[in-house]
């Protein structure tokens, strides 16, 4: 065999290997850079995906802001182009060197046969038609649909086609491994932990710095607990190599610490208020299902920092309005009249609070009610982009409906001295295409973990009644 047999050979071989993804329109519109996330592996881009980002491209919501980025990326690394397009166009130039493949866009009219029982006017009809011509045109290649529609993935696979979700958005596969900010101590533990420990006093909390098995697992800021007839009950402060320095916690579970009249109702609430209360932390996410008092607890903290300890100027509230149920369509009034329906768990929570003083009487409830009103404000997410918070207490409910990208516009407007609160529940999502795995909530407990000035804790205990925690249980 000659050598130029053998080096076409293996290039043909190499090639073999190589994947060729088809990407659906919804990728796209929900991951712009997904271009660049399949490794060495080739790109290709039907004429209706293209057709469907024309059609999205239009508006100011993040779905529209993605298809055209999606159309610049394309465009710049098409215009790059000196070869023909057929051929495909090298992706590596236009990253960080990640994506070694190619992008091959759809240059010829496919008439892919497709069972008449599927409408060929339809675009993702139209796009697995695509699917099954490559399939049958590359056969020694692996073809495979990258969908974010359920549906579409089930019709290509009923076809023999391969198809997968995008996976490349999912911080973790699975949430069960998501970090909870919380660590059991063995019973053990002191008896491997206690040689050469040094405890010392610092603002009131003792402090150990011990050194053991045990340490190198642990996480900056992370709660660590033992049960026993005197609990422990302390928070990970310095992590270094071996040794670690553990520092008790406030108690926020006695009457005497009582956070604008709320107290602790359990282990999971102990914690979170001392992530709260404390001004060396800017930043704390509150996971947790519902009525284990996510938003009491960070309103309360809020409160007795803005009100008594004036540590923040005022109170921000924003969470995204995506409806449960069917659009009540639009709503009159200001901003903030806007946003008030979908504000009902700011006005529940501040009823309860607002009834903590028994002897101020009505007209000292009323006067407190118009006191904390003064100093919270409402605002809407569509108009948060090139904003700066200076000295607030910034609360973002309801944020598993978030995507990454528009968590990260919200956290970077915090300006010098704001402290921003993170509340939802993954269980909840409500936004097309966002799961437990790609929410912008699990990313976030994710990304800041071990982080000096992060905290984070999973409630885990509904506290709102015997009904709505047996619900939450078995329904």
């Amino acid at each position: 065999m000659s050598p130029r047999k053998s080096q076409t050979k293996g290039a043909r071989a190499a090639s073999d290997k190589i994947k060729l993804f088809v990407l659906d329109t919804n990728v796209l519109m929900h991951d712009p850079t997904s271009l660049f996330r399949f490794q060495e592996h080739d790109v290709y881009v039907p004429m209706a995906t293209l057709e469907e980002l024309d059609n999205n491209k239009k508006g100011m919501s993040e779905v529209a802001r993605n298809a055209r980025q999606a159309s610049r990326f394309m465009d710049e690394i098409v215009s790059a182009a000196e070869h023909d397009i057929e051929r495909g166009v090298e992706l590596h130039p236009h990253n960080d060197g990640d994506a070694t493949g190619r992008l091959f866009l759809q240059t010829q009219a496919i008439d892919g046969e497709l069972p008449a029982r599927l409408a060929s006017g339809k675009a993702d009809n139209q796009i697995i038609g695509v699917v099954k011509f490559l399939h049958e045109s590359q056969p020694r290649r692996k073809v495979i649909l990258v969908s974010k529609d359920i549906n579409m993935r089930i019709k290509a696979r009923a076809l023999g086609l391969a198809a997968e979700d995008y996976f490349n958005d999912k911080v973790l596969e699975d949430t069960d491994l998501l970090y909870t900010g919380t660590l059991e101590l063995p019973k053990d533990f002191w008896d491997l932990h206690d040689k050469g420990m040094e405890s010392s006093q610092h603002e009131g909390h003792t402090r150990y710095r011990i050194s053991g098995p045990l340490v190198a697992g642990m996480i900056v800021n992370q709660f660590v607990h033992q049960e026993s007839d005197r609990p422990f009950y302390a928070q990970v402060r310095e992590v270094t190599g071996r040794t670690a320095v553990l520092q008790t916690i406030k108690d926020y579970a006695h009457q005497r610490h009582n956070v604008w009249g709320i107290v602790a109702r359990n282990r999971e609430q102990d914690f979170a208020l001392n992530a709260l209360m404390n001004p060396d932390i800017d930043f704390v996410t509150l996971l947790g299902q519902a009525g284990t008092g996510k938003t009491l607890l960070a309103l309360a903290a809020g409160l007795a920092q803005t009100l008594d300890i004036k540590t923040y100027s005022e109170i921000i509230i924003t969470r995204v309005t995506v409806p449960v149920g069917e659009d009540i369509g639009f709503l009159p009034g200001t901003e903030e009249e806007k946003m008030n329906p979908w504000m009902g768990a700011l006005e529940d929570n501040l009823d309860v609070l607002n009834k903590t003083d028994d002897e101020a009487g009505e007209w000292g409830r009323a006067a407190t009610r118009d006191l904390i009103r003064s100093r919270i404000k409402v605002k809407s997410l569509n108009f948060m982009r090139g904003r700066t918070f200076i000295s607030k207490y910034l609360i973002i409910d309801e944020a598993q409906n978030l995507t990454p990208k528009q968590m990260k516009t919200l956290i970077t407007r915090a300006g010098p001295g704001t402290k921003v609160v993170v509340l939802g529940n993954i269980a909840q999502i409500d936004t097309p295409y966002l799961t437990e795995g790609s929410s912008g909530l699990t990313y976030v407990v994710d990304r800041f973990q071990g982080w000096a000035h992060g905290g984070h804790v999973t409630l885990q205990r509904g506290e709102r009644s015997r009904l709505a925690d047996h619900a939450a249980q078995v329904l």
